[in-house]
Formats: C-alpha cells, sequence, structure tokens
C-alpha cells in the first residue's frame, strides 16, 4: 500500500507497506520495524500478541522524545500484555494498537502535526 506523503523532509515518513515490510523514507526495511521522528530500526519482535518487555527497550531508551507509540499489529489489532502496557507507561509512553495499515497513517498524520510519536508496526499478513 503506497501512502501519500504529508509529513515534513526532516523526519521519518511511512511510504508503503507490505507482507514484505516497509519502506520509510526511501529506505526498505524487511520485517518489523519501530519508526521514531528521525530514525528507523529493523525490530526483532516475533509478533504483537508475544511482545515481553525487553521487546520495547529501544521504546523505552527513547521515552524521554516521545508521548505516544502506534503499535501496528499486522491485519488486525490485538491486545497488548498488561506487562508491556505497564513498563510503557512507567517510562510516560502510551500505546495504542491497531492493525497496521491505520498504524502507518495515523504515524504520518501525527507527526505532521508535530506530535511526540512513534511507530512500532509488523507487516500484514498477504491476503
Amino acid at each position: 500500500m503506497d501512502l501519500t506523503r504529508i509529513a515534513p523532509t526532516d523526519r521519518q515518513h511511512i511510504q508503503k507497506y507490505s507482507p514484505v515490510g516497509f519502506t520509510v523514507s526511501g529506505v526498505q526495511l524487511a520485517g518489523p520495524v519501530l519508526v521514531f521522528p528521525h530514525e528507523s530500526l529493523s525490530w526483532k519482535a516475533d509478533a504483537p500478541n508475544n511482545l515481553l518487555p525487553k521487546d520495547v527497550s529501544a521504546i523505552i531508551e527513547r521515552a524521554g522524545e516521545l508521548d505516544l507509540c502506534l503499535l501496528g499489529c499486522g491485519n488486525r489489532m490485538t491486545q497488548v500484555d498488561t506487562s508491556v502496557r505497564q513498563v510503557l507507561k512507567d517510562a510516560g509512553v502510551g500505546i495504542e494498537p491497531m492493525d497496521t495499515g491505520a498504524a502507518c497513517r495515523t504515524f504520518n498524520v501525527l507527526l505532521a502535526e508535530g506530535r511526540a510519536v512513534m511507530a512500532a508496526v509488523f507487516p500484514p499478513s498477504a491476503p
């Protein structure tokens, strides 16, 4: 899925997503990714419904720069384990699970508005 650019050019922008991965600011990344306002990283998390506190350590490290983590769960939203939700809350970061398409679009819009947001996204499954 191609997404229209609305974010400032000095910030990351999720341009495309597919079952293989993501294109963020012209860079193709396979598998799950963490998209922060100024950088994107491959993410070694297994699945959105199996997240552990250790899986969000890179988010915790940047907690002072963030208010919200948008969790793209693939084709459908899944619940976040309470231990993950709590460790993020303790660091001052909220988490909102949603399907990956919604997470990508919401990230781009909120970032364009200057919000302190990041996206932790899993590729959707092939139809």
